[in-house]
């Protein structure tokens, strides 16, 4: 005779509980950033993002929110990843050169993905004003990560002595860019794009 205990229960515990709610999550996040980035904030609706899903609109509010608080948590995560790619970069091997190298490439690649691209091609003015406080925070944490990367290569010999800030803005410019011109549909994957990139900006253009 079987043991009671034995039985494969029908109900969900509250890990999976929770991880199913989180995956539901994440799917209305990834439709709500593409269409985001394919049609524009201002152009998407949420009965838009829930018509991409099947879903209804209440049930992205359950999730999520309103559209700003939605747009808000699109651009965090790519703010995020951002961040996690500056604190790889900084225990990368190797000098501050090979260690800014390295985070170059990993933010080139992100900004060709879904949230790294909505960070991009969102303007400040597209979010409620406490959702924009937010927002500028984030950016100004990248600046600093990107400057620090930088200012240790040039402490370190590995990098030529410069403008930090200057030397910032035209990495920061030329690795934004790729967020609105790459397909991801196209013949090089993103970090072919990313490595080919990052290799200009550091090696310039100038036969050695």
């Amino acid at each position: 005779m079987s043991n009671p205990s034995d039985a494969t229960s029908p109900f969900l515990s509250p890990e999976q509980k929770r991880s199913a709610r989180e995956a539901k999550r994440e799917a209305v996040l990834r439709a709500a950033v593409q269409m985001f980035n394919e049609r524009g904030f201002h152009q998407t609706s949420l009965d838009d993002v829930a018509a991409r899903l099947g879903i209804s609109k209440p049930t992205i509010y359950h999730y999520l929110g309103n559209k700003d608080q939605v747009l808000l948590e699109c651009v965090t995560i790519g703010l995020g990843q951002l961040i996690k790619a500056a604190e790889q970069g900084r225990a990368a091997p190797g000098n501050g050169a090979d260690r800014l190298m390295a985070y170059l490439v990993r933010y080139a690649e992100i900004n060709m993905d879904d949230f790294g691209r909505c960070v991009i091609r969102t303007a400040e003015e597209a979010l409620a004003p406490e959702s924009r406080t937010r927002f500028r925070e984030l950016k100004r944490r990248i600046d600093s990560d990107m400057r620090e990367l930088i200012a240790a290569g040039m402490d370190d010999g590995s990098l030529a002595r410069g403008d930090v800030k200057l030397t910032a803005f035209a990495l920061a410019g030329a690795l934004n860019w790729p967020a609105r011109w790459h397909e991801p549909s196209g013949e090089s994957s993103p970090l072919e794009l990313a490595r080919g990139l990052v290799g200009i900006l550091g090696h310039g253009l100038l036969p050695r």
